[in-house]
């Protein structure tokens, strides 16, 4: 299809589609075209600009799908490692160590002043008790615990 420009003799301008350029000279020949402003059957082509492509209606050259991404490593191998050497020394206290639960701070002072027979224990010390087995000179250490050990 065609799109003209068309103006009638009241200078009223309007758009017009047709097959070609002679389905338009056959119409306009006849009589079949009319103004839709004011009816006169007097119609031709207005002065039209040739339709050129723009930048924006051109189609560019396809962009090629970006490459996948890589991996993003959130923890580096060093700190994989260390985490790893950490649960190996868990895992090795809390199999052969006794828990003897809140009574850690307890049982440690015992065993230090030599009160009960030394064994390994472990246990839960709230933050004040540790400092005040550490202010004792009782050796203790934290047991490292990791964000999945309570699931």
């Amino acid at each position: 299809m065609i799109r003209y420009q068309l103006t009638c003799a009241a200078a009223h301008g309007f758009d017009g589609w047709f097959r070609s350029s002679a389905d338009f000279d056959g119409q306009a020949e006849r009589g079949l075209l009319s103004c839709p402003a004011c009816g006169s059957a007097e119609v031709r082509k207005a002065l039209m600009a040739p339709a050129l492509a723009t930048a924006s209606d051109v189609p560019g050259p396809a962009l090629a799908a970006p490459s996948p991404a890589e991996p993003v490593t959130l923890v580096s191998e060093k700190d994989r490692a260390l985490r790893a050497m950490l649960r190996e020394l868990r895992e090795h206290v809390t199999r052969t160590a006794e828990d003897v639960g809140d009574r850690f701070p307890e049982v440690a002072r015992q065993i230090h002043a030599e009160e009960i027979e030394p064994r390994s224990v472990y246990g839960r010390a709230t933050f004040e008790e540790a400092k005040a087995l550490a202010e004792e000179g009782v050796p203790v250490h934290p047991l490292p615990r990791f964000p999945d050990d309570g699931n």
